[in-house]
């Protein structure tokens, strides 16, 4: 069983093993928490476990691990892709683009930017 918005991994009672699911739940967490991509892929890029913990926009049509997971968020563990799939209000930032992307109606779309405050 796993939570309604993030599918975050829920320790069972009785449950063995229960540091793996816990892990599985922090690494979710952890990108999902002020969530930064690279940028956009069709396919996932070469990388090490020196590069855990950066994500990417999967970008249609995605190829390989990614088929299928188009508009996800691709997150790499250091061995593996954790995929992410967009819940409707969710913001992360793009660094290519350098703006900040808002997932509603189906579809990533840059973020309203705020007006700055003006006279008095």
């Amino acid at each position: 069983m796993n939570t309604p918005r993030f599918g975050l991994p829920n320790i069972l009672v009785a449950q063995a093993h229960k540091e793996i699911t816990h892990n599985e739940s922090l690494s979710r967490i952890d990108a999902l928490l002020h969530m930064a991509v690279v940028g956009a892929a069709t396919t996932p890029p070469d990388l090490s476990v020196s590069d855990a913990g950066k994500c990417w926009l999967v970008a249609a049509p995605a190829i390989g691990v990614w088929q299928g997971q188009e508009k996800s968020v691709a997150c790499w563990n250091g061995g593996s892709w954790d995929m992410i799939a967009p819940t409707s209000g969710m913001t992360i930032w793009h660094e290519q683009q350098q703006i900040a992307l808002r997932f509603r109606a189906g579809a990533w779309r840059q973020a309203t930017p705020v007006n700055s405050p003006q006279g008095g």
